[in-house]
């Protein structure tokens, strides 16, 4: 059959051939690089460098195989996103208005599902990191002024990079790329020199230990295995539910989370990979005159030259995120670890109550250990402070890329006054339009968090909310894909397990943080 019978909520795919892609071989490893690691690049940020190290801190390595579960049910998700971008060019947000009941219905989903990305916690936390290199120590309470204004300066300037390059998505494979090197590079050499075999056992012990829940032993916080208890005969172990929602923003933040995995699709859009070298790429402000954006997706007929192309273009999907995304987010997980286990009990901001303490420990703790020398220490200060930087900086960049191109996406595909343009150009328009907004919605989130909030509470808001996003989208993802694409090329029973499990996992977390966290103040709130 040409296409597949698709619901009417917006116009049939035009058909066109399949492009013939290049072979993947090893001396050719640039084409290796592609949206896994722009995804790597954006995602090591809250999770990695605050929220990993807050539970090594507490409870070592023993809770890491929560990231275990969450990158490898991400993979599965990911794996989706780019099977639909492949075959008909088209992100994964234009697939979901195309079910019933319509755009209009999907768009306020998701809206709803979108709201974390409202709240700019990343540029605070470099905004305090920044404030740490002009006051040459940590800011304290009275410094509150200065991490703010710098917050407000960052929101800016971090959008400097998506006005130029062509497409957009080349500039953010460029500095992505950067920061994964620079980033797990210098997590690697300190880890190497400076921590103890014990805390890499722990670490990467950690990622297989399943079961492993925090407790309390003598007021203190610590681990219990629930299998463990169990077969001992112990029985069920005492979660300490106090920490749930801390857990749960881990998961959140572990891999990617939240609609940041469904962009996947976009990238590979943008990257020309499969059908999307037909339809076109966001454009940017500077150097974007050429670049052009179909409205809509174009899919290939079911042929056996297609197929054969097809099962080459779904190699280049499986080495991106199964050889370069999941590999990648293990280590942007365990390095950051690390550091904070074998530096947290030299810093003296562990159980501080700055708002952003957490994203200064590993550097305060480096520059006490006392293997350095004074000089020493001031060096490896400045440096683990500019690369903290360099992990919240441009990953705040990517959510605001995320989010404009997110809803750049949907509008462009699901306005049909915008469809009735026949300007493909003109898509950067509505782009920068969006991005405008977004910075100036992020200013008023800054203001309100920083005036009635702090920014770990911006931290685990996000993360949390992550989780009902990618929780929800995940079996959405799974009918669309079973139901739109020819059988084909239709995922397989494994593939589908996989995203089920996403869904589960990631409806559970957020299920148990809100009965646990949010359920109760609700019951007192409404007199119950």
């Amino acid at each position: 059959m040409d296409r597949p019978q698709i619901p009417n909520c917006l116009p049939a795919w035009e058909v066109a051939d399949l492009p013939e892609p290049k072979p993947l071989r090893w001396e050719h490893w640039t084409r290796f690089v592609g949206p896994g690691i722009v995804m790597m690049g954006i995602q090591i940020g809250g999770g990695e460098w605050l929220l990993g190290p807050d539970i090594t801190a507490k409870y070592g390595g023993g809770l890491m195989w929560i990231a275990t579960i969450a990158i490898i049910c991400q993979v599965f998700y990911n794996l989706e996103c780019g099977r639909y971008a492949l075959y008909c060019g088209e992100p994964i947000f234009t697939g979901f208005m195309r079910t019933k009941p319509g755009p209009r219905f999907w768009m306020g989903v998701i809206l709803f599902l979108n709201l974390s990305s409202l709240i700019p916690g990343l540029s605070t936390h470099g905004a305090a990191m920044a404030a740490s290199l002009y006051l040459d120590r940590p800011p304290g309470v009275e410094d509150r002024w200065l991490v703010t204004t710098l917050a407000y300066l960052f929101i800016f300037l971090v959008a400097v990079p998506v006005l130029l390059g062509g497409k957009i998505y080349n500039m953010l494979q460029a500095i992505m790329t950067t920061k994964v090197v620079i980033v797990l590079g210098f997590c690697l050499i300190v880890g190497v020199t400076c921590v103890s075999v014990e805390n890499w056992a722990n670490v990467f012990s950690g990622f297989l230990k399943f079961g492993t829940v925090p407790t309390t032993v003598d007021g203190k916080d610590a681990t219990v295995n629930v299998f463990q208890s169990l077969w001992s005969g112990d029985g069920w172990p005492l979660i300490a539910m106090g920490n749930i929602a801390t857990l749960g923003a881990f998961a959140g933040y572990a891999g990617g989370g939240g609609l940041s995995n469904a962009t996947y699709s976009n990238f590979v859009r943008d990257k020309g990979w499969g059908m999307g070298s037909v339809v076109g790429a966001i454009p940017s402000a500077v150097g974007g005159k050429e670049v052009t954006l179909s409205h809509l997706g174009k899919a290939f007929s079911i042929t056996t030259d297609n197929l054969r192309k097809w099962k080459d273009w779904w190699k280049y999907i499986v080495v991106d995120q199964v050889f370069v995304w999941g590999p990648g987010c293990f280590m942007g997980m365990a390095l950051p670890a690390l550091l904070s286990l074998e530096f947290s009990d030299t810093s003296t901001l562990v159980g501080s109550k700055l708002d952003w303490a957490q994203s200064l420990i590993t550097a305060d703790g480096i520059s006490r250990d006392p293997r350095f020398g004074p000089a020493m220490a001031n060096v490896m200060w400045i440096v683990t402070i500019l690369v903290g930087m360099l992990v919240m900086l441009p990953s705040q960049m990517s959510i605001v890329d995320d989010f404009s191109r997110r809803w750049t996406d949907i509008l462009w595909s699901g306005s049909r006054r915008l469809r009735n343009n026949p300007d493909g150009n003109a898509v950067k328009v509505v782009y920068y339009t969006i991005l405008a907004f977004f910075l100036t919605w992020t200013v008023v989130f800054t203001y309100i968090f920083s005036n009635y909030g702090t920014p770990r509470l911006m931290t685990l808001v996000v993360a949390n909310l992550n989780n009902l996003a990618l929780g929800v989208t995940s079996f959405h993802l799974l009918w669309i894909n079973c139901r739109l694409l020819p059988a084909e090329i239709q995922p397989r029973w494994y593939h589908r397990a996989g995203v089920l499990a996403c869904g589960v996992f990631y409806l559970g977390m957020s299920g148990l943080v809100f009965m646990t966290k949010q359920w109760p103040m609700l019951k007192e709130l409404l007199g119950w």
